[in-house]
């Protein structure tokens, strides 16, 4: 059958076509009109007649046209999927480090290599590059693709606090790594075995379907007992994000988490804005309202003019503002500990995200396309992830982590 707002497959064509002649065959003699055939095939394929005429008008010009297959509608996918963006900083970082050359035309021809599934086009990984945290620049031999000094520097700061929890193999705060993600109704394997005389005939349901949001933390003994929080999302495109903000987040955070770690654990997550929420005493940030920065700094005895543009405000409070205060890190302190953020654009540095591929995997080889089974499954799913896994993950983590280090500080002594 075709599905309503999808161009029909060869397939269908074909068999639209064979019953529309059988039913002109099997016409009676008093039917002078072929529109009793032409409703009968669009009734049989639940197709509207200007389909069905559309299709033999197109067959009587060029009958062959039933083996051309369908045209994708709508424009190419063109987004690099985030999955390589470890893949990619690797390269651009060993090609900086030996002193070669790197643009955009040549991370494509390497891309295309180690990741052929992806539709890589020059623009659209010019501004992934761009998103990512990279910038196109004069290097000491040749103009090259590097990573912003932002980046850099908040990478540089945050293995400096976890190098300085290292006690030996141990830690001195236990370390808790908490995230969100979410799984939807029809996630399942897109690979099956199946007939070659048959050829693959797999009936998946159109769409992603409802899905569920999760939030969970992991320390290197497993998950934290008590902490999972699953609801259903009442948006189906997006991510998390546009489910999530300060009050259930913190709430959860207050809740849930921190009543089930050890005393005073370093707690790490990423940079999501509701996790960055400034408290209301907090120093201004730069995306502070301008009537909000100058009351800041006229309250701090710091005059400025009543005609001051916002991007001088700016200038001001650069030089002179403290480091925020967020409130999840206000709520975190009051019960003992401290939080520590990931930098940006470094996913491969939350162990939490490996954790997430292996439930999401466990639930798409149980799919059966309904929610009450989804949420059996993540349950079953969550139990794959013991503390052997944590402790592995983390491990890895801590060499990708010196990795960091050290290729940084050895790129330093030749600037």
């Amino acid at each position: 059958m075709a599905t309503q707002g999808s161009p029909l497959a060869p397939e269908v064509k074909k068999c639209i076509v064979s019953v529309k002649q059988y039913f002109d065959r099997c016409r009676n003699e008093s039917d002078e009109e072929e529109s009793s055939s032409v409703q009968r095939t669009a009734n049989a394929f639940d197709v509207g007649i200007a389909t069905v005429k559309r299709v033999m008008a197109t067959y009587k010009c060029n009958p062959d046209f039933l083996q051309i297959g369908s045209i994708e509608r709508g424009r190419p996918a063109r987004a690099i999927s985030d999955s390589i963006q470890s893949i990619v900083r690797s390269y651009i970082r060993k090609a900086n480090q030996s002193g070669r050359c790197i643009t955009r035309e040549i991370l494509r021809e390497y891309l295309e290599r180690v990741a052929p599934e992806e539709s890589i086009y020059i623009r659209t990984l010019g501004r992934t590059l761009d998103r990512w945290g990279f910038t196109y620049g004069k290097g000491r031999r040749s103009q090259h693709l590097k990573e912003k000094d932002y980046v850099v520097a908040a990478r540089q700061r945050y293995l400096r606090e976890k190098r300085a929890n290292r006690k030996g193999e141990d830690t001195k705060r236990s370390e808790v790594y908490l995230d969100e993600s979410y799984v939807n109704k029809n996630h399942s394997n897109d690979f099956t075995w199946y007939s070659g005389e048959d050829g693959p005939c797999v009936q998946k349901p159109t769409g992603k379907g409802d899905r569920l949001v999760i939030i969970n933390a992991i320390t290197k003994n497993g998950w934290v007992p008590s902490a999972k929080l699953v609801f259903k999302s009442t948006k189906k495109t997006g991510d998390y994000h546009g489910q999530m903000n300060l009050e259930l987040f913190s709430k959860w955070f207050e809740n849930k988490l921190l009543p089930n770690i050890p005393e005073k654990s370093l707690i790490i997550m990423d940079n999501a804005s509701y996790h960055n929420c400034i408290a209301s005493y907090s120093a201004p940030v730069f995306s502070s309202k301008k009537d909000t920065i100058s009351r800041w700094l006229k309250q701090n005895k710091i005059p400025v003019r009543d005609d001051c543009l916002k991007a001088e405000l700016i200038e001001i409070l650069e030089r002179l503002s403290p480091e925020p205060t967020y409130i999840i890190d206000e709520i975190a302190k009051s019960q003992g500990h401290e939080v520590l953020r990931t930098p940006p654009y470094h996913p491969e540095l939350q162990p939490i995200e490996t954790c997430w591929g292996i439930v999401k995997n466990e639930v798409a080889r149980n799919c059966d396309f309904t929610m009450a089974n989804l949420v059996i499954q993540l349950d079953a799913a969550f139990e794959k992830v013991t503390s052997k896994t944590c402790q592995g993950l983390i491990k890895k983590i801590r060499q990708i982590e010196n990795s960091f280090w050290e290729e940084d500080l050895e790129r330093e002594k030749v600037k």
